[in-house]
């Protein structure tokens, strides 16, 4: 599987976790209970961050494939022509 496809399966799973969670401090909020609210709001927004960093490296992945350069720091070497 490449990394470009794991990436977009990561988003769409904190993507998911984060409707889960909004809809809990939602539930939470019309009852009252602020605490709790917050608590799962904070984790709503947790999973949205993992999510777009998801999404953005799913993005720089496919890029790469697609230009054939190599990511910084990922021990690959872009595609040179040989002047021999």
């Amino acid at each position: 599987m490449s990394k470009t496809w794991e990436h977009f399966q990561g988003a769409a799973h904190h993507h998911e976790q984060a409707a889960y969670q909004f809809k809990e401090a939602a539930k939470y909020h019309e009852t009252e209970e602020l605490e709790k609210a917050a608590h799962h709001a904070y984790l709503a927004h947790g999973h949205t961050r993992h999510a777009l960093h998801h999404e953005s490296a799913a993005a720089k992945s496919h890029l790469a494939m697609s230009t054939g350069l190599a990511m910084p720091g990922s021990g690959q070497t872009a595609n040179k022509k040989s002047a021999a």
